[in-house]
């Protein structure tokens, strides 16, 4: 992240981020009747920044054991999906909205089980104690943005898709979490993750 390090001596975290989703048009995708969720993207401000994830518990009916952001479905009260994002972000690993900077909106993408996701990028500050949901959750964890400028650990395919996989400690980081990150680390610090063929 040498690129990265240089600009920091330059801007903080948050004027970077801010300045270049100034520049983005984040995609949007027509579909009215899927049901809407909402995820945070949360970067660690701090010279080497990490990204807030989370493992969902093994014994749930759906993406069990999966790493994730923090997130989910879109609620009826939710004046808006960075509404969404955050009130999923402190039900499920305790992160107080008040400690949370939000930048903006990102691509929407949409789940292989039928949801609109959008994923909200936020700055939050670095060392604070997530406590996960065990209900939802089983693990929460930083990982190192240096790590997804690196090679992915192994592709998985979907059609023309390329999905990109990452190994980090004891986890495995793929799916639609990888191609959202890809898709940060592409857009936010110029990397070349392909995903497509």
């Amino acid at each position: 992240m040498t690129q990265y390090n240089s600009r920091m001596n330059e801007k903080s975290l948050i004027e970077q981020l801010v300045e270049r989703h100034e520049m983005l048009t984040p995609r949007r995708i027509p579909q009215p009747d899927l049901a809407e969720a909402g995820v945070l993207v949360a970067i660690t401000d701090e010279p080497e920044p990490k990204l807030l994830l989370t493992r969902r518990a093994a014994h749930l009916s759906s993406h069990k054991g999966e790493v994730a952001f923090p997130g989910g479905k879109r609620d009826p009260e939710d004046d808006h999906i960075i509404a969404t994002a955050l009130r999923e972000a402190q039900e499920e690993v305790a992160l107080d909205p008040a400690d949370v900077q939000v930048i903006g909106e990102l691509d929407q993408v949409v789940s292989r089980f039928g949801y609109l996701v959008t994923p909200v990028l936020a700055v939050i500050p670095p060392q604070l104690t997530h406590t996960p949901s065990l209900d939802e959750l089983d693990a929460v964890f930083e990982v190192p943005l240096t790590l997804f400028t690196e090679p992915p650990s192994r592709y998985f395919e979907r059609g023309s898709i390329r999905l990109p996989s990452y190994d980090y400690e004891e986890f495995n980081i793929w799916g639609l979490t990888a191609m959202m990150i890809a898709e940060l680390m592409n857009n936010f610090w110029d990397c070349d993750i392909s995903l497509k063929y």
